[in-house]
């Protein structure tokens, strides 16, 4: 009884589509994290959420170059494969699905993202290409897994909202909208963190303070734009960084938002040739 309660536990590490396919047959109510590897708490507590609310959880790792408008970017993203299946076979994870290029993208379907203009804002106006990658990869990756539900965190909020709106129109997939876990200097946590030293760390940090205080501080009722502008200007001084932009927008639409209530404040910026995002 010992050896088979072990052997039910046990993670399986799939890398081709068949083995996939082979591995869920017959199994309802599948909860699915799609990650980009280089795991950390932020990721963690996704797949906690899989695995309470879900009878099987597949985690998969595959760091997609459509999503990188920078070859470079794609290069240097942060990858630690042997980390990751520790991290994963201790949370006891049902299924890991580590699959190539060759396995995700078949040259016989071609997918067709387009963004409408309404959409190319944030980071869709500044990464040309980006979400139309994402999308097209969390498609594929859907019509494999075929889960009950999706576990996406809100730190990547507009790729959160995105994904939402065509997954669950195409499939019957749900996404589940996550919390952003922040350190405890209430930096939000990213697998682009680990490319920076400890004094960006902190510096970035900081950032993430001063930003939670300044939300805190404005007026409940309308503000100007002019305040969002000054306090661009004031960080960009303060910490020597280039912001790609400082905007509060609407969390259910994104539309421009000038009211604190129902809107979330986000932010692009380099530190050291770093992008990092966060939406308060």
């Amino acid at each position: 009884m010992f050896y088979l309660l072990k052997y039910f536990i046990q993670m399986k590490i799939l890398f081709r589509n068949n083995d996939l396919n082979e591995a869920l047959l017959g199994i309802s109510n599948v909860g699915f994290v799609p990650t980009m590897g280089s795991l950390h708490k932020g990721h963690i507590s996704l797949i906690k959420k899989s695995l309470y609310y879900c009878n099987k959880t597949v985690v998969s790792i595959f760091v997609n170059p459509k999503q990188f408008n920078n070859k470079d970017d794609y290069k240097k993203y942060p990858r630690n494969i042997k980390k990751d299946i520790k991290i994963l076979k201790k949370l006891k994870v049902n299924y890991v699905f580590i699959p190539n290029k060759n396995q995700i993208y078949n040259s016989k379907n071609r997918i067709k993202v387009y963004l409408p203009k309404k959409d190319k804002i944030l980071c869709a106006k500044h990464r040309k290409g980006h979400f139309e990658g994402v999308i097209d990869v969390m498609i594929r990756l859907t019509e494999k897994v075929k889960p009950s539900k999706i576990f996406m965190g809100e730190k990547d909020f507009q790729q959160l909202l995105l994904v939402k709106r065509y997954i669950e129109k195409k499939f019957k997939s749900k996404i589940v909208s996550c919390k952003t876990i922040r350190d405890k200097n209430k930096l939000a946590l990213s697998s682009r963190n680990s490319l920076l030293n400890k004094d960006d760390l902190f510096k970035a940090g900081k950032i993430a303070k001063d930003l939670i205080l300044f939300k805190k501080r404005i007026s409940k009722k309308n503000f100007s734009k002019k305040k969002i502008l000054n306090k661009k200007k004031e960080l960009e001084k303060k910490y020597i960084i280039n912001i790609e932009y400082l905007e509060m927008r609407d969390k259910r639409n994104l539309q421009i938002s000038y009211k604190v209530n129902n809107s979330k404040m986000f932010i692009a910026y380099y530190l050291n040739k770093i992008r990092l995002i966060d939406n308060f």
